[in-house]
């Protein structure tokens, strides 16, 4: 379900004050966030985040296509070990 259009997009307050810091600052160092539900606002691109999973931390960076999506979305929770498939069958010899 989506957020109301009357209360806008959810940004973290504490994020995006990192952000304008680094801007005024000029690094390059990658922000630590849990806030996986936070919006990419406009100020986040070319900017380098460590989205957290429930267990390590994923590296991204922001571009201009990611604005308006959620940071959870690069950050995938599920590993896909693989299917079932085909298990080599036993032939006897002889």
């Amino acid at each position: 379900m989506s957020r109301s259009v009357k209360k806008g997009p959810y940004v973290d307050e504490k994020l995006m004050k990192k952000v304008m810091k680094q801007k005024d600052i000029g690094s390059n160092e990658p922000i630590k966030t849990w806030s996986r539900s936070c919006t990419i606002a406009p100020e986040f691109v070319s900017h380098t985040f460590m989205i957290h999973n429930g267990k390590i931390f994923h590296k991204l960076f922001v571009t201009d296509d990611m604005v308006g999506h959620k940071l959870g979305e690069f950050a995938l929770t599920r590993t896909f070990k693989a299917h079932g498939g085909m298990k080599k069958k036993e032939t006897p010899h002889g």
